[in-house]
């Protein structure tokens, strides 16, 4: 029995650090790609200044280039931002993620060579390619550019259906509340009006009017306050808030 205990005590102590050894894995591995990922902004920034740099500070094959990378970048850079942000409510924009991933392989490549010919001393034969390059930045910023625009168009549509229908329920349940017809008037009037007495408890009713003139000073319980209050409504952008009321 003792043995028992010990085995089980110890396959418990040894789930235990092995549970300890996954958290611990999952915490390094989240914190190694934090700072993976705030590497890799920061040297994404030091690019893109590097590059502002030279294409507005300098003339020639090395501004050409420059710009061309710029125009590269950030096309690209706008365009997967949109795309995540619209799959996020919009489903169907998976296919258009893997155009776009496709799409980045030829401007991960494109980018590369630029970058390469930053460094290359034959500016004259590097001068000779710059059509050839703008025209492949041109087409891969274009395709780019038409699946963002895309992208924020059908986003724009669906958030301007949503509109119209929101606003045609608006407007009906603003005319039922318009409603002041003459039927509906009776209507409150017979729930306001208090329901007349029986004609056997006319004569009881004179005799306990007595008990009830003594009981009238006596205040019936009250409620809670919590319970009448209003639920918050939620706060808007535009919502202003309330100015307190002054007793002057």
């Amino acid at each position: 029995m003792e043995a028992a205990l010990i085995i089980f005590a110890l396959m418990v102590l040894f789930a235990f650090l092995g549970l300890g050894v996954y958290v611990t894995a999952k915490v390094v591995g989240a914190a190694k790609r934090g700072v993976d990922r705030t590497i890799t902004q920061a040297r994404r920034t030091v690019e893109d200044t590097t590059l502002k740099a030279k294409s507005f500070g300098q003339v020639g094959v090395t501004a050409a280039l420059a710009q061309l990378r710029l125009d590269l970048r950030n096309s690209m850079r706008a365009t997967q931002q949109a795309l995540a942000d619209g799959v996020r409510t919009d489903a169907s924009l998976k296919e258009s993620i893997g155009l776009f991933e496709r799409l980045s392989a030829h401007g991960r490549e494109l980018d590369d060579e630029l970058k390469r010919l930053e460094q290359e001393p034959d500016r004259k034969r590097t001068a000779e390619r710059l059509p050839d390059l703008r025209e492949r930045t041109t087409k891969i910023t274009q395709a780019a550019d038409s699946l963002r625009w895309a992208a924020r168009d059908r986003a724009r549509r669906f958030a301007q259906d949503d509109l119209s229908v929101l606003s045609e329920q608006i407007e009906m349940e603003s005319g039922a509340l318009r409603d002041w017809s003459r039927a509906s008037v009776d209507d409150l009037g017979d729930w306001g009006a208090a329901p007349a007495p029986a004609a056997g408890t006319r004569a009881s009713g004179a005799g306990g009017a007595g008990a009830a003139e003594g009981g009238a000073g006596a205040q019936a319980p009250q409620q809670p306050a919590a319970l009448h209050q209003a639920p918050q409504a939620p706060a808007y952008p535009w919502q202003k808030s309330a100015r307190p009321e002054t007793t002057t």
